[in-house]
């Protein structure tokens, strides 16, 4: 035990705030799946399948926080592993809307519509991240930007608000919480962006460039448990 608290001290020497809020990051979106997966045994069948999505999500980001941490402790660049979380992670957590308005009349359609402009955000945003093909960053941005704008039209003026205001009561309350997840927990993405590429933008978040990583960390673990838990919350008021 003595050796033990003798090496806890140099370990916080080591860790920079950003390895640290990768650690936390990993415990926290490993200690939510273990909750997600043993929720499923708590809730009627209708919903067993939102908290496995929630499970999935979580686990999904707990992998890539694991491999995120390492890379970051040797000092390599993490935008790659984070995309590839965020492009797995992001349309899953659409697909929780579908889920929860399911019993309210929500269609496929609204489910593909959801997925195909997370995915056009994630992928126009990670081809202006990395320099990817002839647009420039700012441009990149503009399209990701619109597709993220698309989104929370849809999700709060669109038919997945209507379907929502039909089911009332703990199904619109539910859907408003993660709304609010998408426009507002959401927002620290395109702040991340603008800090990270060169545009008209330049200079306004660059004091932020070298804290994205910790930010990022941060409001991915409230961001995915976050879903998780309105979900959860809806599902055992049910």
């Amino acid at each position: 035990m003595e050796n033990l608290l003798s090496i806890l001290p140099v370990l916080a020497t080591d860790l920079s705030l950003t390895d640290f809020t990768f650690w936390i990051g990993f415990a926290a979106m490993f200690a939510a799946t273990l909750f997600f997966f043993s929720a499923m045994s708590l809730v009627a069948d209708k919903w067993k399948t939102s908290m496995l999505v929630s499970a999935l999500i979580t686990a999904i980001a707990a992998l890539h926080y694991y491999y995120m941490r390492n890379a970051a402790m040797e000092g390599d660049i993490t935008t790659a592993y984070r995309y590839v979380d965020w492009i797995l992670t992001v349309p899953l957590m659409c697909v929780e809307f579908y889920l929860i308005l399911k019993p309210s009349g929500a269609t496929k359609s609204l489910l593909w519509k959801l997925i195909a402009l997370s995915v056009v955000m994630l992928v126009t945003g990670y081809f202006g991240e990395a320099g990817v093909g002839p647009l420039e960053a700012q441009l990149w941005g503009l399209v990701s930007g619109i597709a993220y704008f698309a989104i929370v039209a849809e999700i709060w003026f669109g038919g997945a608000s209507k379907l929502a205001k039909s089911a009332g009561g703990n199904v619109e309350s539910a859907h408003r919480m993660l709304c609010k997840f998408v426009l507002i927990g959401w927002a620290i993405y395109p702040i991340g962006y603008m800090a990270g590429t060169d545009g008209w933008y330049s200079g306004i978040f660059s004091g932020l460039a070298g804290q994205m990583d910790v930010i990022y960390n941060v409001g991915d673990a409230i961001n995915k448990i976050g879903f998780g838990l309105v979900v959860y919350n809806l599902a055992v008021s049910k």
